[in-house]
């Protein structure tokens, strides 16, 4: 599908202020590398992660979600009354009734007359929802809307690391799938669009395409279905298959992508993938035919953060100065299912609010009008 009148015109971007360290991580699991004589290191070496995020004990989803709102709000000339979808769209939410959305949108005090729902896809959720809100701009249905989530992953590294020393019958091999959580991160991240109209000078999104193969449904699953801060979730992940077919996916998906919009690889100035490990990076861009200079990553510094991780990287790309105003910028998400769901933008002037820029070091672009 294609856009002529949506454009993303800020970010909320925030991130907590705790780190664990992957050696924090493996210091944890002393009673399992012991056991299994387990090298340390292997962790970071294996992903590339050094740290990752976690928000502090109770934090509910919503909390950071509605920080991450207001902030990209306050950061644009797009009043709270023209706002009229609200999404929330990350894995983790409060409840499983009602919508973490019906929350956020109570505190920060959006319309009545609002949209106001979830959407759940895994790590493409915010990608879905920004779609979905930019098919209603593009309808004339709404004028602006706001999609956020929060991931929280607290809860499964700490089951994690809790099942896998307690578990005498694990072997080397079978603690394999229980790795991928590990470089699980926490993070909140909202995106607002609007019609171009309205917009002041915000980015263009021009092209959008989904691609599935669920065939590999079964590759990454959690134990249960869990909502709210005393969740306590378990994933199996075949890494190794799920790193296979999701390449396989993103490259079908990518091919798509550069038809719908019209671009060649060249013209690409900047890329944004979902955010796995280094040898899951190197892989999928070596499989689109992308240069891995021009490719933005947060993952060293905030781990996999799940639906908010292509977010999250494309507002730190933005205040360092990765992406400039009339660059070509490729988002490229994709999510365990497996599905994809790719954006072709021309980037404008989208300012980033929140805590991302001072918490990791980086230059904060100027407000608009300051």
């Amino acid at each position: 599908m294609r856009f002529a009148n949506v454009c993303l015109e800020s970010i909320g971007a925030e991130i907590p202020e705790e780190t664990w360290t992957s050696q924090s991580i493996e210091n944890r699991l002393q009673p399992l590398y012991q056991r299994l004589k387990l090298p340390e290191g292997r962790l970071e070496l294996m992903s590339g992660i050094a740290e990752r995020r976690v928000w502090q004990p109770g934090t509910m989803p919503s909390e950071p979600s509605i920080r991450s709102a207001n902030q990209a709000i306050d950061h644009c000339r797009i009043d709270r009354s023209q706002i009229g979808c609200l999404i929330h769209a990350s894995v983790c939410r409060d409840f499983l009734e009602p919508a973490t959305a019906s929350r956020v949108h109570h505190g920060i005090g959006l319309d009545d007359r609002c949209w106001v729902y979830d959407v759940s896809n895994a790590c493409l959720g915010l990608i879905n929802g920004a779609v979905q809100i930019a098919l209603m701009i593009e309808a004339g249905a709404i004028e602006a809307g706001i999609v956020v989530g929060t991931e929280n992953s607290r809860p499964l590294l700490e089951q994690t690391i809790a099942t896998l020393n307690a578990d005498e019958s694990i072997t080397r091999k079978s603690v394999k799938p229980a790795f991928a959580s590990l470089t699980i991160g926490s993070g909140s991240c909202a995106w607002l669009l609007c019609h171009r109209r309205l917009s002041q000078g915000g980015t263009s999104i021009e092209a959008a395409i989904a691609h599935s193969r669920t065939q590999f449904n079964d590759l990454c699953r959690s134990n249960q279905d869990t909502a709210g801060s005393e969740m306590a979730p378990l994933m199996d992940t075949d890494s190794e298959r799920l790193m296979a077919e999701g390449i396989a996916t993103g490259a079908a998906a990518f091919e798509q992508l550069i038809d719908q919009s019209g671009w060649n690889r060249d013209q690409i100035d900047r890329s944004v993938c979902h955010q796995v490990g280094s040898r899951h990076r190197a892989a999928m861009l070596e499989a689109m035919g992308l240069p891995i200079e021009r490719d933005s990553i947060t993952f060293p510094r905030l781990g996999n953060t799940g639906s908010v991780a292509l977010p999250l990287t494309l507002a730190a790309a933005a205040v360092a100065g990765e992406l400039q105003p009339g660059n070509r910028a490729a988002m490229l998400g994709i999510g365990s299912g497996i599905n994809s769901v790719m954006l072709a933008s021309t980037w404008g002037n989208t300012p980033v609010g929140g805590n991302l820029a001072s918490e990791l070091g980086l230059t904060t672009a100027a407000k608009p009008g300051t």
